[in-house]
């Protein structure tokens, strides 16, 4: 799989959720959830999607109740239509 081009991850960020961003070679959001354990049974929703997909994006919580979610795929050295899919699954939880 090819990293996408700069105009492709422009159009296809706006595809998205609001909050996905580009960052350093990959696509991150940050989500505020109502607590620490709504923030954990998301991490837990998205393992479930990301394990069926075979891809793996980095996710930390952090200040007791915010989840960063950030996606590219490495073996391709960037980011591919692979982080883009997966997102939109992520924002359909």
């Amino acid at each position: 799989m090819q990293p996408l081009q700069e105009s492709e991850i422009d159009a296809r960020l706006a595809s998205l959720a609001p909050g996905w961003h580009r960052e350093d070679g990959a696509i991150v959001c940050e989500r505020e959830c109502a607590n620490f354990a709504a923030a954990i049974t998301l991490i837990n929703r998205i393992a479930v999607l990301a394990e069926q997909d075979n891809h793996h994006p980095d996710l930390c919580v952090h200040s007791y109740k915010q989840l960063r979610i950030t996606l590219s795929t490495h073996s391709a050295g960037g980011i591919t239509e692979r982080d883009f899919a997966l997102a939109a699954q992520i924002d359909a939880l």
